[in-house]
């Protein structure tokens, strides 16, 4: 599908809110609605916005580690490891 063809009014959003969900089901693509001629909003898949809060979340996970080792804070992995296996025998 082409994207003019997944840029709708909100009024097709309305009119053919069934097809469109029965459409997303078969064609994970997303569908841009559109108000007043300007993009408002994005439906999607279930499955396409679980794998996106994934991946997002992913990304921040890694922008933290990469800020964690700009500001010094790291240790080498063997010194880890071996706390965490005192801790486990610990318990």
């Amino acid at each position: 599908m082409s994207l003019s063809e997944r840029i709708k009014p909100i009024s097709y959003l309305k009119a053919h809110a069934a097809e469109i969900l029965r459409t997303l089901g078969d064609r994970p693509e997303p569908l841009i609605i559109t108000q007043n001629g300007e993009a408002k909003a994005v439906v999607l898949d279930i499955d396409s916005y679980e794998r996106m809060q994934e991946s997002a979340a992913l990304l921040k996970m890694l922008a933290l580690g990469n800020r964690q080792i700009e500001a010094g804070r790291v240790q080498p992995a063997g010194k880890v490891v071996a706390r965490l296996r005192a801790r486990r025998q610990a318990d």
